[in-house]
């Protein structure tokens, strides 16, 4: 599978990703709200099979098995880390189209001369 098409795959799931941390971010207060989650591997493997969904996982309960007194699952110090993991690989994909299409117009130039 070509490398452009497989950066979009990914980018798409990143973005997607970034939405539900984002919907646990603003849902921190909301009494027994779930936290959401994905898995990327597996997202990214069902993108290459040709699967559209993406399987969204609601967290029951927290890690240390203490959850909040109004059932809320959402620990907004994981969710920030998460965003910024995220951020971080999203704006690396985005990198590598960058330069993926650098190289393609470096050779198109050279190619005139």
């Amino acid at each position: 599978m070509e490398v452009l098409n497989l950066v979009e795959k990914a980018l798409n799931i990143r973005a997607f990703y970034h939405r539900i941390i984002s919907g646990n971010i603003a849902n921190v207060e909301t009494p027994n709200y779930k936290e959401k989650d994905i898995d990327f591997r597996e997202a990214m493997e069902k993108q290459i099979s040709g699967a559209n969904d993406i399987e969204v996982k609601e967290k029951i309960e927290d890690e240390e098995g203490s959850n909040s007194i109004d059932g809320n699952t959402v620990n907004i110090e994981d969710q920030m880390v998460r965003l910024t993991e995220n951020s971080m690989l999203y704006n690396s994909l985005v990198h590598v189209v960058s330069k993926k299409f650098s190289i393609m117009r470096y050779l198109i130039n050279e190619g005139r001369r």
